[in-house]
């Protein structure tokens, strides 16, 4: 046994990075652009949840959220303008705190002509991202090249 075997840093399996309290993580009055365009926001490291807060003022509009870009665009799906995202507005049930490892989020407005804007909170793990990166590797007969484990082409978005 190699010498400090035990000397690991925290991967994404790692169970203990994902018990304790996260780090906190906040960016207020974020604008998600009109259709077309896109706001990413990368964190410093893997978080252990996420919660969306749309204003009130933006009542009568939705936030598309995907977790890869590809996600956000709808690329990878036979429905036509869907996608591996959802949708969440300033009543949604579907705010959070959601508890997902994720690294990033991709964010738009469903309305073409209109801005949305929200706030993000989340709670970071120990967990670098580059413990997110894989490998070439087959998954259900569709090969994806290395990269990030969330890659928006076979369902997650």
């Amino acid at each position: 046994m190699p010498a400090n075997s035990w000397k690991l840093a925290p991967g994404l399996n790692n169970v203990g990075s994902f018990q304790v309290s996260g780090r906190p993580f906040i960016s207020g009055s974020c604008l998600a652009p009109a259709s077309g365009s896109a706001l990413v926001i990368r964190f410093p490291t893997v978080t252990k949840w996420f919660q969306i807060e749309p204003h009130s003022s933006m009542e009568d509009r939705e936030l598309r959220v995907a977790f890869s870009e590809q996600g956000l665009y709808g690329k990878g799906s036979s429905v036509a303008g869907g996608g591996y995202n959802y949708k969440v507005h300033a009543s949604s049930s579907f705010k959070g705190p959601n508890d997902l490892k994720v690294s990033e989020l991709w964010f738009m407005s469903e309305d073409a002509s209109n801005t949305v804007t929200f706030d993000i909170m989340a709670g970071l793990t120990n967990v670098q991202i580059s413990s997110l990166y894989t490998a070439d590797r087959t998954i259900n007969g569709v090969v994806e090249a290395s990269g990030p484990n969330w890659s928006g082409s076979i369902g997650v978005g």
